[in-house]
């Protein structure tokens, strides 16, 4: 087989700025199981970062972060009302330029899928459709020539900013997705593609959300369908722990998608594709990487979420992994808005969200900073980019109930991807807020192999190679192969197992790390290795640093939380700020602010932080520290200011069980982190 990475080397031929004369742009195809380029079948892992939620002196950093982490395609959207807020005034500058950032995607050898809209959602008022459309009178999202004609305006808009920078040409730009969650005509969406086309949009292919089902379809081959699925949601109006039907994204299924998105939007949805939807490709857009927090639902996700789900979806059929978010943001400046959902918008107004964070949780926080499962999820990612050929075409079979009930725990959840006699065994034994039995006596098998009787420990998740590398069968996962080099992962709670086809078996192997194979070419590593395998990480230390703070005033009368019009609570105004308790924090004693991370221990309600009078950044209390990256300051800063709102009595807000419910507001404890 072909390795180094071949995935990479074939996306990123066109887009590093030389080219031999009439070099040729790789061909890019699909079929019912996966992207085919230059004739190789690849399993690219796709992370979400919205362009205008970065400053775009970050942009060239934040890529490479994410490059680093495995990712292989980047997702955007491309919201109508960062870029049209005021009718007929289009702002491409700064942090809302599109062309700019296309640019740097191409300098960092990064293919980007743009997620067109005109409704995107993505936590923004109304969706990003701009207010002054609800003000036309005409039925938006629907296919009538008046909506059509300012969609048009806005991809002609669009295509200034992508013309040149299209595949064909050598771009970046590899697919484009039309609206986002539509559930009603077909006819829609292709009215969509047609003005896209018309104006120039020419790329490899088109996709859109796979949920919900649509009232009418889109012509077989127009538009892949891309899937999801999320550990947890802020949008569900229950405030308690575990509500909704995310247990079943730990479940290994043929279903492909998810009846637990959006349920704020679309309702309950029934379990059903579309007709001759399995005769695309599995890929998904929006694997959660993380969780938004709204203010009447705070989800905590933590790092084996995501990586079960990843695991989860792959062993399924999956063979495109995408990632929302990959990497937070912070919401730009509006003109005559914030830029955040609220309740009180005439779109999308189901949910309250603060008004500049969009950390999400992910992999990659707002300010870039690396979440646990940035790291775990690089071993699932290297495997996909050193095996997705061999992966790619194998078919996904289920020996275990496809259908199981929350926390269900009789037995071991499992599946096998195979073709021609290799195959590889995925294992799952998570699932959010159950701590699932170990399962005693297990004997998988696959491919007419059959491996001797295991004990999957409590919060297993790992893939057995079958037939793979001379290795007959293994209970190691594994990871990647260059230079004729195989790394493999030690499983935590598993003894390493390594039967070769030359029917030598190696028990309880111990890790060697890089410096020793365990045989032959065989390398073994920790989790912890595996993770870092391939970084160029430099050597850095962290040192940390209190910073002072007083408080200058007490909370004021406690405010009367009301239900908005979605009946869910409804997030502190403007006018209950000025009742939260204020404390000065003195910047004069930390580290250099270009390298610093603020970091405030806190419990009460929710929080906000000033600089010179100007808000810098918000956060709803669940249990995490509230971040800044202090090198976004103005340089002349001196002082911050931080409000923090008490948490009430009985409040209809969910909290976590990490955090601390004690009524009233405390600011316990500031400190800066700087590498050096």
């Amino acid at each position: 087989m072909r390795r180094v990475t071949l995935f990479l080397l074939a996306l990123t031929l066109p887009l590093i700025g030389w080219q031999p004369l009439h070099a040729a742009v790789p061909d890019v195809k699909w079929d019912k199981y996966s992207l085919i380029i230059d004739g190789q079948r690849v399993m690219p892992v796709m992370g979400e970062i919205h362009y205008s939620r970065v400053p775009a002196e970050e942009w060239g950093r934040e890529i490479r972060k994410m490059k680093e982490g495995g990712v292989t395609i980047i997702a955007t959207y491309v919201f109508w009302n960062h870029v049209e807020e005021q009718e007929g005034i289009f702002r491409w500058d700064g942090q809302r330029s599109l062309r700019d950032f296309l640019e740097a995607c191409r300098q960092e050898q990064m293919p980007v899928v743009l997620r067109l809209g005109p409704f995107c959602h993505g936590e923004v008022r109304n969706g990003g459709i701009p207010d002054w459309m609800f003000t036309k009178g005409c039925r938006l999202r629907e296919e009538n020539t008046a909506f059509l004609s300012y969609v048009e305006t806005l991809y002609r808009q669009i295509f200034t900013q992508v013309q040149g920078l299209q595949w064909k040409d050598g771009g970046p730009v590899i697919a484009a997705q039309f609206d986002n969650e539509y559930r009603g005509r077909g006819e829609y969406l292709m009215a969509l593609k047609k003005i896209a086309l018309q104006i120039g949009f020419d790329l490899p292919f088109y996709t859109r959300t796979g949920w919900p089902a649509l009232r009418t379809p889109v012509p077989y081959g127009e538009m892949v369908p891309l899937y999801g699925d999320y550990a947890d949601g802020f949008w569900d109006k229950e405030v308690k722990e575990g509500v909704g039907n995310y247990y079943k994204a730990f479940n290994f299924k043929a279903f492909r998608s998810s009846t637990a998105i959006g349920t704020d939007l679309l309702g309950q949805q029934e379990a059903k594709l579309n007709k001759g939807d399995e005769q695309y490709p599995y890929f998904t857009c929006e694997l959660g990487g993380g969780m938004a927090t709204a203010y009447h639902r705070r989800p905590y996700v933590y790092s084996e979420d995501a990586y079960s789900m990843a695991l989860v979806k792959l062993g399924s059929g999956s063979n495109l992994l995408g990632y929302y978010m990959y990497h937070g943001g912070s919401n730009p400046e509006g003109v005559l808005h914030t830029l955040n959902e609220v309740q009180t918008s005439p779109g999308t107004a189901n949910n309250d969200l603060p008004v500049l964070t969009y950390d999400f949780q992910a992999p990659l926080g707002e300010f870039g900073q690396t979440y646990p499962q940035y790291y775990m999820l690089r071993p699932l990612h290297l495997f996909m980019q050193d095996y997705g050929e061999l992966l790619a075409p194998m078919e996904a079979s289920f020996p275990s109930a496809q259908d199981l009930k929350r926390g269900e725990d009789s037995a071991l959840r499992w599946a096998v991807r195979s073709k021609d006699g290799q195959g590889f065994i995925f294992v799952n034994n998570y699932e959010r807020f159950f701590q699932l039995s170990a399962k005693k006596g297990i004997v998988l098998e696959a491919c007419g192999v059959k491996f001797p009787k295991l004990t999957i420990p409590s919060g297993c998740m790992a893939v057995f190679p079958v037939n793979v590398e001379g290795i007959r069968f293994a209970t190691a996962q594994l990871v990647a192969c260059r230079d004729g080099k195989i790394y493999m992962m030690q499983v935590k709670g598993v003894p390493t197992t390594i039967a070769l086809a030359n029917g030598k078996t190696l028990k309880n192997v111990k890790p060697r790390g890089l410096s020793k194979p365990v045989y032959e070419n065989i390398y073994l590593l920790t989790q912890q290795e595996a993770e870092r395998l391939f970084l160029c990480e430099e050597d850095s230390q962290l040192s940390w640093a209190n910073c002072q703070f007083n408080k200058v005033k007490e909370a004021g009368p406690l405010r009367k939380i009301i239900k908005g019009k979605a009946k869910v609570a409804e997030a502190p105004s403007e006018a209950d700020w000025n009742n939260a308790a204020i404390y000065h924090i003195s910047l004069t004693s930390h580290p250099s602010p270009l390298t610093s991370m603020l970091s405030i221990s806190y419990r009460g309600d929710c929080a906000r932080l000033y600089a010179d009078g100007k808000l810098v950044a918000d956060n709803f209390y669940y249990g995490r520290p509230f971040l800044y990256g202090l090198w976004r300051l103005p340089k002349e800063c001196k002082e911050l200011e931080l409000r923090i709102l008490p948490l009430q009595p009985d409040a209809p807000i969910y909290l976590p069980r990490e955090a601390d419910k004690t009524a009233g507001e405390e600011l316990i404890n500031i400190s800066v982190s700087c590498e050096k």
